[in-house]
């Protein structure tokens, strides 16, 4: 049986989707947070799914035959906090560019927050970057 994705890049509106964010200071977030990853990434955001909000894209294929495309870096003003996803390689990284981060915590691959003026937006800017180089070198374009 094959295994279907859930978060698959669609037509849907980036701008429409957070303006239906309630609460005012998460859709102020969301719009602050499509900014920068815009102006660092260089790539349009894109809406994944129904809630995430991506910037560019990579073909991953897994040892085990799984493979799939996912966005490189992204967010998703969700109700209680947001989730920002970066992977910027090896686990140490990480975890010495998320110190100097600010006021969060961390998933396996999330950061949450629950507001941008809680974090340092150099040191995301760095880990963005970080994590759409990585990416692009783990898994080159074909």
């Amino acid at each position: 049986m094959a295994y279907e994705l859930k978060t698959k890049e669609t037509e849907n509106s980036v701008i429409e989707f957070i303006e239906a964010v309630d609460n005012p200071r998460k859709r102020e977030d969301a719009y602050r947070l499509l900014d920068l990853f815009t102006e660092t990434t260089g790539f349009p955001a894109k809406m994944w799914g129904p809630s995430i909000i991506g910037f560019g894209s990579y073909h991953y294929k897994y040892a085990s035959g799984h493979e799939g495309d996912a966005p490189l870096v992204g967010f998703s003003p969700r109700k209680a906090k947001i989730s920002l996803y970066f992977a910027p390689g090896d686990e140490e990284a990480r975890e010495s560019l998320l110190r100097g981060f600010g006021k969060h915590t961390a998933g396996k691959g999330c950061v949450y927050i629950h507001k941008v003026d809680d974090i340092d937006v150099e040191v995301m800017k760095t880990i963005i970057v970080r994590s759409v180089k990585f990416l692009q070198e783990t898994y080159p374009s074909v």
